[in-house]
């Protein structure tokens, strides 16, 4: 489908390439007339008529009369050219008409074709199966679409795999993430999640050696403190002499 749109787009830029319009042109205009069939005629030119009367009585009366005219010709561009219609044939098919057409100064280009509309049959062939009691069924084929599948894992209700659901569902897309219909968007979310949770690991293990160091020198502190009071209380020691009794 993508391969014959671009080839009906290249061929529409090439045809507007090469394409030259024609214009009317009344500049090289050789006082001629000329009507065929419904165009526009130009006429141009100039006329001039001289009138002379002599009368017997020796006076004689010359009238010159000069007119000039000029009629523009319009500038007429050929026939359009008309794209095609196109119709579905059915209100239960998914299926529209696209048609368009390109008219240039040379000649015309029309053309049209039928797009299916995958949306629309997965919506059609969801309701089908739902109505026959297949509820599974039909939650399997929404979940074709990549955004039901995504709605469908982030409310905790994993699509069906294999015919298994739930938790052990949510095990095997996990297993086998490529057959994921959202893979690439998945892909892109896992990334993103994993430098916000660099970030956040980072940040914790900052704060951790941060109350590590607190923790340590508040440690110290407090042997100091009762090594000193040891010291004040510690008692005095007493010598006794040895006294030697003798017989």
């Amino acid at each position: 489908m993508l391969k014959d749109n671009l080839v009906l787009a290249f061929l529409v830029t090439f045809i507007l390439c090469i394409s030259v319009p024609a214009w009317g042109d009344s500049t090289n205009d050789n006082n001629a007339q000329t009507n065929s069939s419904g165009s526009n005629t130009q006429i141009t030119g100039g006329y001039t008529s001289t009138t002379t009367n002599t009368y017997s009585g020796g006076q004689t009366n010359t009238t010159t009369s000069t007119t000039t005219s000029s009629t523009n010709g319009s500038e007429i561009p050929p026939p359009s050219a008309n794209s095609p219609s196109y119709s579905s044939m059915s209100q239960d098919v998914c299926s529209m008409g696209v048609s368009g057409s390109v008219s240039t100064g040379v000649f015309g280009l029309s053309g049209g074709k039928h797009v299916v509309d995958l949306n629309c049959e997965r919506i059609k062939l969801a309701k089908v199966l739902q109505d026959f009691g297949m509820k599974v069924a039909s939650v399997a084929v929404l979940c074709q679409d990549p955004r039901v599948f995504m709605a469908m894992e982030a409310a905790g209700t994993p699509c069906p795999f294999d015919g298994k659901i739930g938790a052990e569902a949510a095990a095997l897309w996990d297993t086998y993430e490529e057959l994921r219909p959202d893979y690439k968007l998945y892909k892109e979310r896992m990334e993103i999640r994993a430098e916000v949770d660099a970030v956040i690991a980072a940040e914790l293990a900052e704060q951790i050696a941060k109350d590590e160091e607190a923790a340590r020198k508040a440690q110290e502190e407090l042997d100091k403190q009762l090594e000193s009071q040891i010291t004040e209380t510690e008692a005095p020691v007493i010598y006794v002499p040895t006294i030697n009794v003798h017989q």
